[in-house]
Order: structure tokens, then sequence, then C-alpha cells
């Protein structure tokens, strides 16, 4: 047990292995371990709390060299510790809609470069942009009342607990709509309506990747920007709704 040590200020520029010691773990801590230590203790050092901001400064220096796999691997190398089973867990990195950009499914071009069908059209707003609407929907629109029950005490774990729930919920969502949106390939001849789905597809994803930075570690922008996400989010996918009517065959 560390929580004695953890009301004394850390300094920022401390000795190389003091990373995992301001977190109050051992270095073969898991990924979800580190994170519930990070997320414990910027809470109870937040300076709304009356917290001393040199310790957000020193945990955010460690949260951001932990929380990567592979920063995290070459810190313990660097160390001379490690690798521990299961110590590094998935990161989420800030560039998801960069690998879904890579990843995102290509227009078929047939020989001749021949138009695609009417049919296959249909089969691809069947397949593939009803089923991802409606998991943008479960996404965007229950979070108003999301965020409303979070905001009567942010820092009340209970509700704080809730909240999480509904972004990881939107997680799995976007993962999922994701999937779809690269299983069949738009077809030309709605390029530019399938670009707008993808567009879409990743402004939720960036607001629910910066709700998650929130509930780590209470940084009110991190809150504004995904609230922000979110609100350009339903506006594009109701244009996309309007557009989906006209491309109706």
């Amino acid at each position: 047990m560390v929580a004695d040590r953890r009301d004394v200020a850390p300094s920022v520029k401390g000795p190389a292995g003091d990373h995992y010691a301001v977190l109050g773990v051992a270095p073969s801590a898991s990924a979800s371990e580190i994170k519930a230590a990070y997320r414990a203790l910027v809470k109870r050092h937040h300076p709304d709390a009356g917290g001393d901001a040199r310790w957000i400064l020193a945990l955010n220096a460690a949260w951001e060299e932990l929380r990567d796999a592979d920063r995290r691997s070459r810190y313990d190398l660097r160390l001379g510790l490690g690798p521990y089973p299961e110590a590094s867990g998935p990161a989420r990195g800030s560039g998801s809609t960069a690998a879904a950009t890579r990843g995102a499914a290509k227009p078929r071009a047939g020989k001749g470069a021949v138009a695609v069908s009417g049919e296959e059209l249909r089969a691809w707003l069947v397949g593939v942009y009803a089923p991802l609407d409606r998991l943008l929907g479960q996404v965007i629109n229950p979070f108003p009342a999301a965020l409303k029950a979070l905001s009567a005490d942010p820092y009340d774990d209970d509700l704080m607990e809730a909240f999480c729930a509904y972004l990881e919920q939107s997680r799995q969502r976007v993962t999922r709509a994701e999937t779809l949106y690269r299983s069949l390939a738009c077809p030309e001849a709605a390029r530019g309506f399938g670009l707008s789905v993808y567009h879409c597809l990743g402004q939720v994803q960036d607001a629910v990747a910066e709700l998650e930075r929130y509930t780590l570690g209470y940084v009110d922008s991190y809150l504004h920007d995904g609230r922000e996400m979110l609100r350009e989010a339903r506006r594009r996918r109701q244009r996309l709704q309007e557009e989906r009517r006209r491309l109706e065959l």
C-alpha cells in the first residue's frame, strides 16, 4: 500500500522509475490497474478538489508514458523491466480516424468502368448504411441524458460508472459500425454519400475518445470537445438521412 505517500506532491522530473511510483502501482500492473490508479489519483488531487497542481503534472506525465502499450514497453526496456504478462493491454491511440481511413473500403470499378447497378446501391443502403445509421443513433441520441445524469456530481463514483458504461457501449457500437462500413464497398454511384457517412462515423469515433479522456482526468476541455463533436455528428447524421432519401431508386 502506498496511500500515505500519495499525499506528498512528487517531483515531475524525478528518477526514471517514478512513473510507476507516482501512480502507486507495481511495474507488473495490468493496463486496467494503471488506468484505475490514474483515475483515482486525478480525482483525489484535481485542483477543483483543492489538490496540488504538481500532482496533476506528474500524474499526466506518468499516464502518457504508461497508457500506450508500445511506449510502456520502451519505457520498461529503458528501466530493464518486464515484459510482464498482461501488463500492456490494448491502448486507444489518437489516430483512430486515420486508421479507419487506411482501412476504409474503396469503391469498386467494374470492367470498362461500367456503372454500378441500382440493385447494388440498394443492397449497400440496406445492408450497410441502414444498420450503421442505427448504431450511430444509439451513440448520439442517449448522450444528452447520460451527460445530464453525470453533471449532478461528476465526482460521484456511481454516476461516473454509469457514464463510463454508456461510453463503453458507445465504443462497441462504433466498432461495429466501422466493421459494417468496411464490409462492402460503397457503389460508385454513391461515392460522395459513402464518404460523408465515413466522416460522420469518424466524428462519433473521435467524440467517444474525447469523452473517455475526460473520465480519466476530469479535464473539462475534453468534455467540451466531445460534446461539440457529438452535436456536429448529430447534424451530419440528419443531413445524411435527407440525402439518403434522394438516393432512393
